[in-house]
């Protein structure tokens, strides 16, 4: 995306154009557009008179695992790791750190990954409560 091709979705957006219109004019995926304009607090109401520029680098930090020097860019979420391995490997090896435990539908403890809102134990509860009248499945 260039300069001016930014310069025009805040102008277009801060008028109350929508994503659509404005991918449309400029050529370019909605998506794109609504994504730099989240990115950049640009809604519909706002008055964005901020020049706007390529993203710059705003310093550099480390990855939190094997120490390598990270770039970070204006306007986008801050790095914690160089690469998916190094990410992979420091969540592996900070277990206590995930929140596991979701709340036992079936009366049983378990533990979960990733999805806190998990309501059964197994695929075999699941299919037991759905279609079973409502009797869990003991283990």
């Amino acid at each position: 995306m260039t300069v001016s091709q930014k310069q025009e979705i805040a102008k277009l957006r801060g008028r109350g154009v929508g994503y659509g219109k404005i991918a449309l004019a400029l050529g370019i995926s909605q998506n794109t557009v609504k994504s730099y304009c989240r990115r950049n607090n640009i809604s519909a109401d706002s008055t964005l008179s901020v020049e706007i520029s390529e993203p710059l680098e705003t310093g550099t930090s480390f990855c939190e695992y094997c120490g390598k020097e990270t770039h970070q860019i204006f306007g986008h979420k801050k790095k914690r790791f160089c690469s998916d391995a190094c990410r992979n490997r420091w969540w592996n090896s900070h277990l206590d750190l995930v929140k596991q435990k979701a709340g036992p539908s079936c009366g049983r403890e378990f533990e979960v990954y990733g999805n806190s809102h998990q309501k059964y134990c197994s695929h075999k509860c699941y299919i037991s409560h759905r279609f079973g009248g409502g009797q869990y499945e003991q283990k």
